[in-house]
């Protein structure tokens, strides 16, 4: 008999129904939240440069255009700074923090529910092998001296897939939970890098190069 063969399945017992249904809960998840963060993720010193370099022309309004047309929370912030770009460092300081406290939670959105399908995948396999084992002694009861092999391998059968599928089901859904973590974590970083540049840009070359308005021109 094939380790795949699909008449294994059946042998589970009606806990392999509720692992079916969990792992493709994980699958769709997972699919998902990949699709959202390769999304929201961008090349951050590459944009946040080229955001200088517009600026560098004086062109705050293409600037901000840029990052309306680009997606992701590092635009956002950045975005967020050109907004308040003649404000005093702490109003600025405090837009951009407010921006990435808006951001950064949607990255997070349904990581739990991939962590919670790893950590429930095993709780099912138990149940599914505590429930074999009990079909295996009711067996015993009913066959006394006389039960049978295949009287007895349904609850065996039932308390071995249920385990094993369990596991098969948890150990990839750990990893796509570790997985997406780690492209959270890049994300925040990028974030955290690309507000402190903008604002660091914003407070010294870019005012520094601020033309002088036409009352601080000099008089012909």
């Amino acid at each position: 008999m094939s380790v795949f063969d699909l008449s294994l399945f059946a042998k589970g017992g009606p806990m392999m129904w509720v692992l079916l249904a969990l792992g493709l809960l994980g699958l769709v998840l997972f699919i998902e939240r990949v699709l959202y963060l390769h999304r929201g993720q961008i090349r951050a010193k590459a944009f946040v440069d080229g955001i200088k370099n517009i600026l560098a022309k004086r062109r705050l309004v293409e600037a901000l255009t840029v990052c309306e047309e680009t997606p992701g929370p590092v635009a956002a912030v950045v975005k967020a700074a050109l907004l308040h770009a003649e404000d005093q460092p702490e109003a600025m300081r405090f837009h951009v923090q407010e921006a990435a406290v808006v951001e950064l939670p949607a990255l997070e959105r349904r990581l739990g529910a991939i962590a919670a399908v790893a950590q429930v995948a095993p709780l099912v396999g138990l149940l599914g092998t505590l429930l074999g084992m009990i079909g295996t002694f009711l067996a015993f009861e009913k066959g006394g001296n006389y039960a049978t092999a295949s009287a007895l391998s349904g609850g065996m059968w039932q308390a071995l897939l249920a385990t094993s599928g369990s596991l098969m089901l948890a150990i990839p859904a750990h990893l796509a939970h570790h997985f997406l973590s780690g492209r959270v974590r890049a994300i925040v970083r990028d974030v955290e890098w690309s507000g402190n540049e903008i604002m660091k840009y914003l407070l010294t070359d870019y005012r520094a190069a601020k033309p002088p308005s036409a009352a601080e021109q000099p008089k012909g």
